[in-house]
This record gives C-alpha cells, sequence and structure tokens, in this order.
C-alpha cells in the first residue's frame, strides 16, 4: 500500500465508489445512537451481577478507557479519511499485509458477534411483547431487515440512525426521571452506590464488571469505516466521534446509577431486561402495563440502531480490503443505483445468522450458555486486542502523512488507554477462556476469505470510471 497525504473535499461523489453523504451532525449521532444502544438495554444486568450496587464505577472506567482509544481513531482517521478503518491504519503503519489481514478478519468477527448478541437481546425484549414466534426466529428476521435497511443505502442508514438516537435516548430519560421522582420520596438508599457485593477483591469485580460493560462501549470504531462517505471528516471526526462517546458516557454512569437507586441488584442481575425493570417498580403516576409496553419497544428501537450501525460496518471493511486485494474481489462490487457494497451486506446477514443458529442449538443440546453475554465477550476480546494495536499504530505514524487539519491526541493518555485495554483484555480471557474457540471459530472464516483470494483473487472492476486521483490500491495519488 502506498504512503501518500489524502485531500479530501467537502462533498464529493467518486464515480467508481462510496458516495459523500454524511454530515457532521449525522456523524455525532451516528456514534452517540451506536454507543448508547449497544449495552446499556442489553447487558447492565449481567453487570450489576458482576459488581454489586456500585455497578455505575464499571461503565464510567470502561468509557474512559475506550474514549482515548476513541481519540486514537480520531487522529487516524482525520490523516487517513478512506474506508478500511483499523485494517488500513495497522497496514500504513507496518507494512505487513499479514499483520493487516489478521486485523482485518478480527474486526470483522467483532462485528458479526456484536451483531449476533444484539439480534439475541433483541428477542429477549420482544418476547416482552409477543412470545409466540421462537426466540430464534425473531433474531434471524431482525437480521433480515437489517440487511434490507442497510442494502437501501448508507444516507438512508445514517438518517434512521439519528432518528432511532432520539427514541433511545428518551427510554433512558425515562429511566432518569423514575430515579429522580424514588429520590424525591426519600426511598433511595445511597449506600449503594458503593456496594461492591460481590466475594474477592472489590478491585477484579470492577474490572469484572468492565469486562462485561466494555461492550457497551463499543461501536465508535465503526464510524471509522464511513470516514470515505463523510463529508469533510478532518472538521467532523474528532468533535463527533470523541464528542458523541463523552455524552454517552455521562448516560451511561447516570442511568447505571439511576438503576442502581431504584431496583434491588439482585433483581437487575437476574433479569435479562434489566431496564425494564426499572419501569415495573412503578414509581411514576402512569399505569404500569402502558409505561412496560412503551419502554419495551424504545428498548427495540434502541437496540435496532445500534445492531443497524454494526452491519453497515461489515460491507465496508470488505469493500476497503478487497480494493487491497486482501479479500476476494467480489467484496468491492457496488450496486449500480444503490451505491451499497451489497455482496458483503449479504455475506454478514449469512454469517450473523449462523453464529445465532450455533448458539441455538448448544443451548437445545443442554450446553450452559447465555447467548447475549457470550458473543459480547467474544467482541470485546477481539476489539480490545485491536484497540491495542491501534493506539500503537497512531503513535507508530506520528510525523507521517502530517498536515494541518490533522487532529492530534495526547500522547500520556494514549499509553494510559492502551495499558488500560491490555489489561481489561488479559483479565477478560483469564476468566472466560472459552470465549478463545468462539473467536477461533470466527477468525477460521478469514482463513476461508485468505484462500479464496489466493485460489480466485482479481482486481475488481470499479463500479464506474476510476477515480484519477486514486491509485490502484485505492489510496490517493501523490
Amino acid at each position: 500500500m502506498a504512503d501518500s497525504t489524502l485531500t479530501v473535499d467537502d462533498d464529493t461523489t467518486d464515480e467508481g465508489g462510496l458516495k459523500r453523504s454524511i454530515t457532521g451532525g449525522q456523524l455525532f449521532f451516528y456514534t452517540l445512537g451506536d454507543v448508547l444502544g449497544s449495552g446499556i438495554y442489553v447487558l447492565i444486568g449481567l453487570v450489576a451481577a458482576a459488581v454489586g450496587g456500585a455497578f455505575w464505577l464499571a461503565f464510567a472506567a470502561g468509557i474512559a478507557v475506550a474514549a482515548i482509544t476513541g481519540s486514537a481513531y480520531a487522529e487516524l482517521v482525520t490523516k487517513y479519511p478512506q474506508a478500511a478503518g483499523s485494517s488500513l491504519y495497522v497496514q500504513k503503519a507496518f507494512g505487513n499485509r499479514a499483520i493487516t489481514f489478521l486485523v482485518t478478519v478480527s474486526f470483522l468477527a467483532a462485528s458479526f458477534a456484536a451483531t449476533g448478541s444484539l439480534a439475541a437481546g433483541f428477542s429477549s425484549y420482544f418476547g416482552q411483547l409477543w412470545g409466540a414466534p421462537p426466540a430464534l426466529l425473531v433474531s434471524l428476521v431482525f437480521v433480515a431487515l437489517l440487511v434490507l435497511v442497510n442494502y437501501i443505502g448508507i444516507t438512508e442508514s445514517v438518517v434512521a440512525n439519528m432518528l432511532m438516537t432520539f427514541v433511545e435516548l428518551s427510554g433512558l430519560i425515562i429511566v432518569i426521571v423514575i430515579a429522580v421522582v424514588h429520590v424525591a420520596r426519600g426511598d433511595a438508599d445511597f449506600a449503594t452506590l458503593t456496594d461492591i457485593s460481590v466475594a474477592g477483591s472489590p478491585a477484579l469485580a470492577v474490572l469484572a464488571g468492565v469486562s462485561l460493560s466494555f461492550f457497551a462501549m463499543t461501536g465508535f470504531e465503526n464510524t471509522a469505516n464511513v470516514a470515505e462517505e463523510t463529508i469533510d471528516p478532518c472538521k467532523a471526526f474528532p468533535r463527533s466521534l470523541v464528542g458523541g462517546m463523552v455524552v454517552a458516557g455521562i448516560v451511561y454512569v447516570l442511568v447505571s446509577m439511576a438503576a442502581a437507586l431504584t431496583v434491588p441488584t439482585d433483581r437487575l442481575a437476574g433479569s435479562d431486561v434489566a431496564l425494564l425493570e426499572v419501569v415495573k417498580e412503578g414509581i411514576l403516576p402512569f399505569s404500569t402495563d402502558l409505561m412496560t409496553t412503551i419502554f419495551t419497544v424504545i428498548a427495540l428501537v434502541a437496540i435496532t440502531n445500534t445492531a443497524l450501525v454494526t452491519m453497515v460496518t461489515q460491507p465496508r471493511i470488505l469493500y476497503g480490503m478487497a480494493n487491497e486485494d486482501v479479500v476476494p474481489a467480489v467484496f468491492a462490487k457496488i450496486h449500480p443505483t444503490r451505491r451499497s457494497p451489497w455482496v458483503g451486506l449479504l455475506f454478514g446477514g449469512l454469517v450473523v445468522g449462523a453464529l445465532l443458529v450455533a448458539g441455538t442449538v448448544v443451548l437445545e443440546a443442554g450446553g450452559k450458555l447465555d447467548l447475549v453475554e457470550r458473543l459480547a465477550l467474544v467482541t470485546v476480546v477481539l476489539l480490545l486486542a485491536i484497540y491495542a494495536l491501534v493506539i500503537v499504530t497512531c503513535l507508530k505514524l506520528r510525523g507521517r502523512d502530517e498536515h494541518d487539519r490533522a487532529f492530534r491526541a495526547n500522547t500520556p493518555l494514549l499509553v494510559l488507554g492502551l495499558v488500560g485495554n491490555l489489561a481489561i483484555l488479559y483479565y477478560t480471557i483469564d476468566d472466560d477462556p472459552k470465549a478463545l474457540l468462539w473467536c477461533a471459530a470466527l477468525l477460521a472464516i478469514g482463513g476461508v476469505l485468505y484462500v479464496a483470494e489466493k485460489l480466485f483473487g482479481s482486481k475488481a472492476e470499479p463500479a464506474g470510471d476510476p477515480d484519477p486521483t486514486t491509485t490502484s490500491d485505492g489510496t490517493a495519488a501523490r
């Protein structure tokens, strides 16, 4: 891959490439919606079980490490505003196609696992409204609908994401309002917020919570993969990416405190729909059944929002790396009218569906498996490794491809973020080594793609006339 400084117009559409249509405001809500919806609705009960009433500490620590990592992404995006995200950065830094391929496949595997976890979480909430359809069927239909929306186009997907972000924020505001009313009545026990009631070391308990809660922090890395479709990425990304994560972190801590003050920790820990337990307390002067239904719908929208963004990422990673001859060239195909990388989109939907089926088979065979938790931990393991490498890459690329509009992250904070990512990664693997088996199974998909590229690989024909400012490897010409 060539090293070159990239100059991007504010609003362009490459004839043979992706369309620049995402504004800075849309990018902010794209980040905020992805981060907010992924874990606070799905995993809060598991985090409470790991830590106790002080589980808000796990969210606070996790978002701090994630935000530092996000600043590394912001610096790299402003230097290299192209599709492929972390894979592109690693290739720029090390020039090693084997490492680049491993990062690409790891990111894809994490994205597949995250979508599967969210789809399983979606079926849990959906069961509160209508318990008749099998959970697997609900999850598979959900994934199919995500594929359809993303096929229609990136602009439509981002607009849908922005609208759903407002809906999911309303649900979290409801939780906070319930807690405020509860506190105002004098019924809250603030000692709960300092209670780490699990056995063993409090520090390890919080680290266990961070390991689980980190799934809720992921999603910001997806934003980097739409850099090639963003208007003026050098201006938009630092404020939108880091800003979105900071806002999400504040909301996470407030909601965690609200849930801990309102509902007994053991009930939160034992629920698959923990935030719904707050509404079921009947604190607000409205029908509890009505509020439960409304909140369930909001939760479904929130999970859909995050899953939609995650699904956007998968075909764009494949698209970017197909243009680098790392995966088969068929993934570089773009639909002639919708401008969507449709082959990668269909492939992603099939892999996520296979994950859900495999998990259901294990459950029905008597295996002790929480599919939401298992796939969330797989996502965390893979992404933490990538995050650590991205921070190293950011530091290694200092002094290369610099320009006056590039963002520069704080170096001491990056070192702290690297240590944080590695510490969480070590604990997660040590605590649940079985997650590595699922990681290996997903990474095996990369082996198949690698063999297919070696046997049948050839450069994909561009969808339109080639851009004369772009070299054959997908980077900007000098």
